[in-house]
Protein backbone atom coordinates (compact mmCIF):
# COMPACT_ATOMS: atom_id res chain seq x y z
CA UNK A 1 0.00 0.00 0.00
CA UNK A 2 1.25 3.44 -0.95
CA UNK A 3 0.58 6.74 0.78
CA UNK A 4 -0.39 9.52 -1.61
CA UNK A 5 -0.56 13.22 -0.79
CA UNK A 6 -2.82 14.97 -3.29
CA UNK A 7 -3.52 18.58 -4.23
CA UNK A 8 -0.92 20.18 -1.96
CA UNK A 9 1.29 23.18 -2.68
CA UNK A 10 4.71 21.55 -2.56
CA UNK A 11 7.41 23.96 -1.36
CA UNK A 12 10.87 22.43 -1.68
CA UNK A 13 13.97 24.65 -1.51
CA UNK A 14 16.56 22.15 -2.86
CA UNK A 15 14.71 22.02 -6.20
CA UNK A 16 13.19 25.52 -5.95
CA UNK A 17 9.78 23.91 -6.36
CA UNK A 18 6.60 25.82 -5.48
CA UNK A 19 3.64 24.28 -7.28
CA UNK A 20 0.58 22.08 -6.91
CA UNK A 21 1.79 18.48 -7.02
CA UNK A 22 0.93 14.99 -5.81
CA UNK A 23 3.46 12.92 -3.88
CA UNK A 24 3.59 9.13 -3.67
CA UNK A 25 5.32 7.41 -0.77
CA UNK A 26 6.30 3.75 -0.72
CA UNK A 27 7.88 2.40 2.44
CA UNK A 28 9.96 5.16 3.99
CA UNK A 29 10.84 7.03 0.80
CA UNK A 30 9.28 9.22 -1.87
CA UNK A 31 8.62 7.16 -5.00
CA UNK A 32 6.91 9.65 -7.33
CA UNK A 33 6.05 13.34 -7.67
CA UNK A 34 3.83 14.65 -10.45
CA UNK A 35 0.88 16.86 -11.25
CA UNK A 36 -1.52 13.92 -11.08
CA UNK A 37 -1.00 10.58 -9.35
CA UNK A 38 -3.97 8.27 -9.62
CA UNK A 39 -4.36 6.11 -6.50
CA UNK A 40 -5.40 2.49 -6.62
CA UNK A 41 -7.95 0.98 -4.27
CA UNK A 42 -5.42 -0.04 -1.60
CA UNK A 43 -3.63 3.31 -1.38
CA UNK A 44 -4.07 5.68 1.56
CA UNK A 45 -4.81 9.20 0.32
CA UNK A 46 -4.28 12.47 2.17
CA UNK A 47 -6.04 15.43 0.58
CA UNK A 48 -3.78 18.44 1.12
CA UNK A 49 -5.92 20.89 -0.83
CA UNK A 50 -5.30 24.43 0.40
CA UNK A 51 -2.23 23.32 2.36
CA UNK A 52 1.49 23.85 2.01
CA UNK A 53 3.56 20.67 1.86
CA UNK A 54 7.01 21.23 3.36
CA UNK A 55 9.98 18.92 3.88
CA UNK A 56 9.75 17.70 7.48
CA UNK A 57 11.03 20.36 9.84
CA UNK A 58 14.45 19.89 11.45
CA UNK A 59 15.00 21.56 14.83
CA UNK A 60 18.72 21.91 15.49
CA UNK A 61 18.26 22.91 19.11
CA UNK A 62 16.05 21.14 21.66
CA UNK A 63 16.32 19.94 25.25
CA UNK A 64 14.56 16.64 25.97
CA UNK A 65 15.89 16.38 29.57
CA UNK A 66 16.52 12.65 29.18
CA UNK A 67 18.45 11.23 30.99
CA UNK A 68 17.99 12.64 34.47
CA UNK A 69 15.30 15.32 34.40
CA UNK A 70 12.35 13.45 32.97
CA UNK A 71 9.83 15.24 35.19
CA UNK A 72 10.30 18.12 32.74
CA UNK A 73 10.35 16.14 29.48
CA UNK A 74 11.51 12.80 28.19
CA UNK A 75 12.25 11.40 24.77
CA UNK A 76 8.71 10.11 24.29
CA UNK A 77 6.89 13.31 25.29
CA UNK A 78 9.45 15.45 23.49
CA UNK A 79 8.94 13.36 20.37
CA UNK A 80 5.17 13.81 20.64
CA UNK A 81 5.64 17.58 20.91
CA UNK A 82 7.94 17.51 17.88
CA UNK A 83 5.44 15.53 15.81
CA UNK A 84 2.65 17.95 16.71
CA UNK A 85 4.88 20.81 15.60
CA UNK A 86 5.71 19.20 12.26
CA UNK A 87 9.28 18.44 13.35
CA UNK A 88 10.66 15.15 12.04
CA UNK A 89 14.27 15.52 13.24
CA UNK A 90 15.66 17.10 16.40
CA UNK A 91 19.15 17.71 17.74
CA UNK A 92 19.00 17.05 21.49
CA UNK A 93 21.42 19.11 23.54
CA UNK A 94 23.76 17.30 25.96
CA UNK A 95 23.19 19.28 29.19
CA UNK A 96 21.24 16.45 30.79
CA UNK A 97 21.97 14.83 34.16
CA UNK A 98 24.34 13.11 33.64
CA UNK A 99 25.78 15.10 30.76
CA UNK A 100 25.93 13.25 27.44
CA UNK A 101 29.72 13.13 27.21
CA UNK A 102 30.27 9.49 26.25
CA UNK A 103 29.14 7.03 23.53
CA UNK A 104 27.11 4.92 25.94
CA UNK A 105 24.72 7.79 26.70
CA UNK A 106 24.56 8.73 23.01
CA UNK A 107 23.47 5.16 22.26
CA UNK A 108 20.88 5.30 25.07
CA UNK A 109 19.22 8.38 23.57
CA UNK A 110 19.39 7.13 19.98
CA UNK A 111 17.96 3.74 20.90
CA UNK A 112 15.14 5.31 22.91
CA UNK A 113 14.33 7.74 20.12
CA UNK A 114 14.11 4.90 17.61
CA UNK A 115 11.91 2.87 19.96
CA UNK A 116 9.48 5.79 20.30
CA UNK A 117 9.52 6.26 16.53
CA UNK A 118 7.80 9.66 16.26
CA UNK A 119 10.75 11.81 15.25
CA UNK A 120 14.44 11.33 14.50
CA UNK A 121 16.27 12.10 17.76
CA UNK A 122 19.91 12.96 17.10
CA UNK A 123 21.94 13.34 20.26
CA UNK A 124 24.57 16.09 20.30
CA UNK A 125 27.74 15.36 22.28
CA UNK A 126 29.14 17.70 24.91
CA UNK A 127 32.47 19.38 24.21
CA UNK A 128 33.88 18.77 27.69
CA UNK A 129 33.43 16.08 30.33
CA UNK A 130 30.52 16.92 32.57
CA UNK A 131 30.38 20.27 30.76
CA UNK A 132 32.93 21.43 33.33
CA UNK A 133 35.19 23.08 30.74
CA UNK A 134 38.31 21.30 31.95
CA UNK A 135 38.84 18.19 29.80
CA UNK A 136 37.52 17.16 26.39
CA UNK A 137 34.76 14.55 26.30
CA UNK A 138 35.23 11.29 24.40
CA UNK A 139 34.57 13.09 21.14
CA UNK A 140 35.94 10.36 18.89
CA UNK A 141 33.84 7.70 20.65
CA UNK A 142 30.69 9.80 20.37
CA UNK A 143 31.39 10.57 16.71
CA UNK A 144 31.61 6.82 16.03
CA UNK A 145 28.27 6.43 17.84
CA UNK A 146 26.68 8.91 15.44
CA UNK A 147 26.49 12.34 17.05
CA UNK A 148 25.57 14.97 14.43
CA UNK A 149 27.46 17.78 16.18
CA UNK A 150 29.19 18.87 19.37
CA UNK A 151 28.01 21.61 21.73
CA UNK A 152 28.37 22.91 25.26
CA UNK A 153 24.90 24.43 25.02
CA UNK A 154 23.77 26.06 28.22
CA UNK A 155 27.20 27.66 28.55
CA UNK A 156 30.36 28.42 26.58
CA UNK A 157 33.71 26.66 26.82
CA UNK A 158 35.69 29.54 28.31
CA UNK A 159 39.10 27.87 27.82
CA UNK A 160 39.83 28.97 24.25
CA UNK A 161 42.73 26.55 23.86
CA UNK A 162 40.60 23.57 24.84
CA UNK A 163 37.79 24.74 22.57
CA UNK A 164 40.21 25.06 19.67
CA UNK A 165 41.25 21.41 20.13
CA UNK A 166 37.59 20.37 20.06
CA UNK A 167 37.04 22.39 16.90
CA UNK A 168 39.98 20.64 15.23
CA UNK A 169 38.43 17.24 15.99
CA UNK A 170 35.03 18.40 14.75
CA UNK A 171 36.60 19.70 11.53
CA UNK A 172 38.39 16.38 11.00
CA UNK A 173 35.11 14.48 11.48
CA UNK A 174 33.22 17.01 9.33
CA UNK A 175 30.56 17.73 11.94
CA UNK A 176 29.51 21.21 13.05
CA UNK A 177 30.09 22.94 16.36
CA UNK A 178 26.85 24.34 17.80
CA UNK A 179 27.87 27.36 19.85
CA UNK A 180 26.06 28.82 22.85
CA UNK A 181 27.79 32.20 23.03
CA UNK A 182 27.95 33.58 26.57
CA UNK A 183 30.86 35.17 28.39
CA UNK A 184 30.12 33.83 31.87
CA UNK A 185 32.34 36.45 33.48
CA UNK A 186 30.12 39.20 32.09
CA UNK A 187 26.78 37.67 33.11
CA UNK A 188 27.21 38.68 36.77
CA UNK A 189 23.89 37.23 37.89
CA UNK A 190 21.85 38.74 35.08
CA UNK A 191 18.40 37.29 34.44
CA UNK A 192 17.00 39.48 31.61
CA UNK A 193 18.11 42.04 29.04
CA UNK A 194 20.15 44.86 30.48
CA UNK A 195 18.30 48.12 30.00
CA UNK A 196 15.39 50.27 31.07
CA UNK A 197 13.13 47.27 31.68
CA UNK A 198 15.58 45.48 33.96
CA UNK A 199 16.13 48.74 35.84
CA UNK A 200 12.39 49.26 36.30
CA UNK A 201 11.94 45.68 37.52
CA UNK A 202 14.93 45.82 39.83
CA UNK A 203 16.52 42.80 38.13
CA UNK A 204 20.14 42.32 37.06
CA UNK A 205 20.63 42.61 33.32
CA UNK A 206 22.52 40.67 30.65
CA UNK A 207 24.21 42.96 28.13
CA UNK A 208 24.55 42.32 24.40
CA UNK A 209 28.32 42.07 24.88
CA UNK A 210 27.85 38.83 26.85
CA UNK A 211 26.84 37.18 23.57
CA UNK A 212 28.78 39.22 21.05
CA UNK A 213 32.25 38.72 22.55
CA UNK A 214 32.00 34.93 22.39
CA UNK A 215 30.47 35.01 18.91
CA UNK A 216 33.52 36.92 17.68
CA UNK A 217 35.92 34.57 19.48
CA UNK A 218 34.24 31.43 18.19
CA UNK A 219 34.27 32.75 14.63
CA UNK A 220 38.00 33.42 14.91
CA UNK A 221 38.60 29.89 16.19
CA UNK A 222 36.47 28.41 13.42
CA UNK A 223 38.46 30.35 10.83
CA UNK A 224 41.72 29.12 12.32
CA UNK A 225 40.69 25.46 12.61
CA UNK A 226 38.48 25.11 9.53
CA UNK A 227 35.57 23.96 11.69
CA UNK A 228 31.97 24.45 10.65
CA UNK A 229 30.43 26.76 13.26
CA UNK A 230 26.74 27.30 13.96
CA UNK A 231 25.75 30.13 16.29
CA UNK A 232 22.80 29.11 18.45
CA UNK A 233 19.91 31.40 19.47
CA UNK A 234 21.30 34.71 18.19
CA UNK A 235 19.58 37.57 19.99
CA UNK A 236 21.48 40.82 19.47
CA UNK A 237 21.62 43.43 16.73
CA UNK A 238 25.40 43.07 16.70
CA UNK A 239 25.12 39.35 15.93
CA UNK A 240 23.67 40.34 12.54
CA UNK A 241 26.76 42.42 11.74
CA UNK A 242 29.21 39.86 13.17
CA UNK A 243 27.71 36.98 11.19
CA UNK A 244 27.32 38.97 7.98
CA UNK A 245 30.98 40.01 8.05
CA UNK A 246 32.17 36.48 8.82
CA UNK A 247 30.21 35.06 5.90
CA UNK A 248 31.60 37.73 3.59
CA UNK A 249 35.08 36.55 4.59
CA UNK A 250 34.22 32.99 3.59
CA UNK A 251 34.23 31.50 7.09
CA UNK A 252 32.09 28.38 7.46
CA UNK A 253 29.55 29.83 9.89
CA UNK A 254 25.76 29.93 10.14
CA UNK A 255 23.32 31.26 12.68
CA UNK A 256 19.88 30.52 14.04
CA UNK A 257 17.12 32.69 15.45
CA UNK A 258 14.43 31.39 17.81
CA UNK A 259 10.77 32.42 17.55
CA UNK A 260 10.82 34.12 20.95
CA UNK A 261 13.62 36.39 19.77
CA UNK A 262 11.91 37.42 16.53
CA UNK A 263 8.48 37.84 18.13
CA UNK A 264 9.06 39.34 21.59
CA UNK A 265 10.96 42.25 23.11
CA UNK A 266 11.72 43.26 26.68
CA UNK A 267 8.64 45.50 26.53
CA UNK A 268 6.46 42.35 26.43
CA UNK A 269 7.83 41.01 29.71
CA UNK A 270 5.30 40.66 32.51
CA UNK A 271 7.08 41.32 35.81
CA UNK A 272 7.23 38.23 37.98
CA UNK A 273 6.30 35.83 35.13
CA UNK A 274 9.05 33.23 34.77
CA UNK A 275 7.77 32.27 31.34
CA UNK A 276 9.55 35.35 30.01
CA UNK A 277 12.91 34.25 31.40
CA UNK A 278 15.13 32.68 28.75
CA UNK A 279 18.83 32.72 27.88
CA UNK A 280 19.77 34.67 25.89
CA UNK A 281 16.99 37.02 26.94
CA UNK A 282 14.45 38.75 24.72
CA UNK A 283 15.97 42.12 23.99
CA UNK A 284 15.00 45.51 22.52
CA UNK A 285 12.90 46.35 19.47
CA UNK A 286 16.11 47.39 17.73
CA UNK A 287 17.62 43.95 18.34
CA UNK A 288 14.45 42.20 17.16
CA UNK A 289 14.37 44.24 13.94
CA UNK A 290 18.00 43.36 13.21
CA UNK A 291 17.19 39.68 13.63
CA UNK A 292 14.23 39.99 11.30
CA UNK A 293 16.36 41.84 8.76
CA UNK A 294 18.94 39.07 8.99
CA UNK A 295 16.28 36.44 8.33
CA UNK A 296 14.92 38.43 5.38
CA UNK A 297 18.42 38.67 3.88
CA UNK A 298 19.48 35.10 4.67
CA UNK A 299 22.25 36.20 7.04
CA UNK A 300 20.54 33.93 9.58
CA UNK A 301 19.78 30.63 7.84
CA UNK A 302 18.00 28.60 10.51
CA UNK A 303 14.95 28.88 12.76
CA UNK A 304 15.26 26.65 15.84
CA UNK A 305 13.29 26.61 19.06
CA UNK A 306 15.73 26.06 21.95
CA UNK A 307 12.82 24.02 23.37
CA UNK A 308 13.62 24.13 27.10
CA UNK A 309 11.00 22.46 29.33
CA UNK A 310 10.68 23.23 33.05
CA UNK A 311 8.05 22.29 35.60
CA UNK A 312 5.28 24.68 36.62
CA UNK A 313 6.69 24.74 40.14
CA UNK A 314 10.09 25.89 38.87
CA UNK A 315 8.66 28.59 36.63
CA UNK A 316 6.41 29.86 39.44
CA UNK A 317 9.57 31.37 40.95
CA UNK A 318 9.44 34.27 38.49
CA UNK A 319 12.86 35.60 37.53
CA UNK A 320 14.48 33.32 40.10
CA UNK A 321 13.30 30.38 37.96
CA UNK A 322 15.47 28.45 35.47
CA UNK A 323 16.05 29.93 32.02
CA UNK A 324 14.00 28.61 29.10
CA UNK A 325 10.67 28.14 27.36
CA UNK A 326 9.13 25.38 25.26
CA UNK A 327 8.70 25.95 21.53
CA UNK A 328 8.28 22.81 19.45
CA UNK A 329 4.48 23.04 19.27
CA UNK A 330 4.29 26.73 18.38
CA UNK A 331 7.31 27.36 16.15
CA UNK A 332 5.68 26.85 12.73
CA UNK A 333 2.62 28.96 13.53
CA UNK A 334 4.67 31.80 15.01
CA UNK A 335 7.05 31.75 12.05
CA UNK A 336 4.23 31.84 9.52
CA UNK A 337 2.27 34.52 11.39
CA UNK A 338 5.13 36.85 12.26
CA UNK A 339 7.53 36.38 9.36
CA UNK A 340 5.60 35.08 6.33
CA UNK A 341 2.38 37.02 6.79
CA UNK A 342 4.50 39.91 8.07
CA UNK A 343 6.17 40.05 4.65
CA UNK A 344 9.64 39.40 6.08
CA UNK A 345 10.30 35.96 4.56
CA UNK A 346 8.60 33.85 1.89
CA UNK A 347 7.13 30.36 2.34
CA UNK A 348 10.19 29.09 0.45
CA UNK A 349 12.49 30.74 3.01
CA UNK A 350 10.40 29.29 5.84
CA UNK A 351 10.94 25.81 4.37
CA UNK A 352 14.64 26.48 3.98
CA UNK A 353 15.15 27.84 7.49
CA UNK A 354 13.11 25.13 9.19
CA UNK A 355 14.19 22.15 7.09
CA UNK A 356 16.61 22.15 4.16
CA UNK A 357 19.23 24.50 5.64
CA UNK A 358 19.49 22.54 8.90
CA UNK A 359 19.80 19.35 6.83
CA UNK A 360 22.64 20.87 4.82
CA UNK A 361 24.49 22.22 7.87
CA UNK A 362 24.20 18.87 9.65
CA UNK A 363 25.17 16.87 6.56
CA UNK A 364 21.84 15.02 6.50
CA UNK A 365 21.78 14.60 2.74
CA UNK A 366 18.67 12.43 2.64
CA UNK A 367 16.53 14.91 4.58
CA UNK A 368 15.05 18.36 4.02
CA UNK A 369 14.20 17.55 0.42
CA UNK A 370 10.94 16.45 -1.23
CA UNK A 371 12.49 14.61 -4.16
CA UNK A 372 12.14 11.08 -5.53
CA UNK A 373 14.31 8.66 -3.56
CA UNK A 374 14.59 10.88 -0.49
CA UNK A 375 13.31 9.91 2.96
CA UNK A 376 9.60 10.65 3.26
CA UNK A 377 9.67 13.21 6.06
CA UNK A 378 6.89 15.67 5.23
CA UNK A 379 4.98 18.37 7.07
CA UNK A 380 1.55 19.43 5.84
CA UNK A 381 0.69 22.95 6.95
CA UNK A 382 -2.68 24.71 6.65
CA UNK A 383 -1.96 28.44 6.16
CA UNK A 384 -5.64 29.32 6.48
CA UNK A 385 -6.11 27.90 9.97
CA UNK A 386 -6.50 30.41 12.79
CA UNK A 387 -6.28 29.49 16.44
CA UNK A 388 -5.21 30.63 19.89
CA UNK A 389 -2.18 29.14 21.60
CA UNK A 390 -3.09 27.44 24.86
CA UNK A 391 -0.63 25.50 26.99
CA UNK A 392 -3.40 23.10 27.96
CA UNK A 393 -3.36 21.79 24.37
CA UNK A 394 0.34 20.89 24.46
CA UNK A 395 1.34 17.22 24.39
CA UNK A 396 4.79 17.85 25.86
CA UNK A 397 5.16 17.52 29.63
CA UNK A 398 5.99 21.15 30.32
CA UNK A 399 3.87 24.17 29.43
CA UNK A 400 6.29 27.04 30.12
CA UNK A 401 5.85 29.62 27.37
CA UNK A 402 4.78 33.29 27.15
CA UNK A 403 2.20 32.96 24.36
CA UNK A 404 -0.92 31.95 26.26
CA UNK A 405 -3.98 33.17 24.35
CA UNK A 406 -1.96 34.58 21.45
CA UNK A 407 -3.81 34.36 18.12
CA UNK A 408 -1.82 32.85 15.27
CA UNK A 409 -2.33 31.88 11.66
CA UNK A 410 -1.25 28.61 10.10
CA UNK A 411 -1.17 25.18 11.69
CA UNK A 412 0.53 21.84 11.20
CA UNK A 413 -2.22 19.38 10.26
CA UNK A 414 -0.22 16.26 9.38
CA UNK A 415 3.31 15.08 10.09
CA UNK A 416 4.81 12.17 8.15
CA UNK A 417 8.00 10.63 9.49
CA UNK A 418 9.78 8.00 7.42
CA UNK A 419 6.63 7.40 5.38
CA UNK A 420 4.45 6.94 8.46
CA UNK A 421 1.80 9.40 9.63
CA UNK A 422 2.81 10.26 13.21
CA UNK A 423 0.48 13.21 13.76
CA UNK A 424 -2.90 14.42 12.53
CA UNK A 425 -4.58 17.48 13.97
Amino acid sequence: MSLIIKNGRVINPPTNTDELLDIKIDGNSISAISAEIVPVFSDEVIDAKGCMVFPGFIDMHVHFRDPGQTAKEDIETGSKAAARGGVTTVCAMPNTKPVVDNPELVKYVHDKGKAVGLTRVLQVGSVTKGMEGKELSDLEGMIKEGIPAISEDGKSVMDSGLYREAMKLAAKADIPVLAHCEDINLVQGGVMNMGAKSDSMGEKGISNAVENIIEARDIMLAEETGATLHLCHCSTKESYDILKEAKARGIKVSGEVCPHHFTLTEDDIVPGDGNYKMNPPVRTKEDREALRRGLAEGVFEVISTDHAPHTAEEKAQGFASPFGIVGLETSASLTYTELVLGGIISPMQMAAYMSSNPARILGLNDLGDISVGKTADITIFDPNAEYEIHAADFVGKSKNMPYEGRKVNGKVVTTIFGGKVVYRS
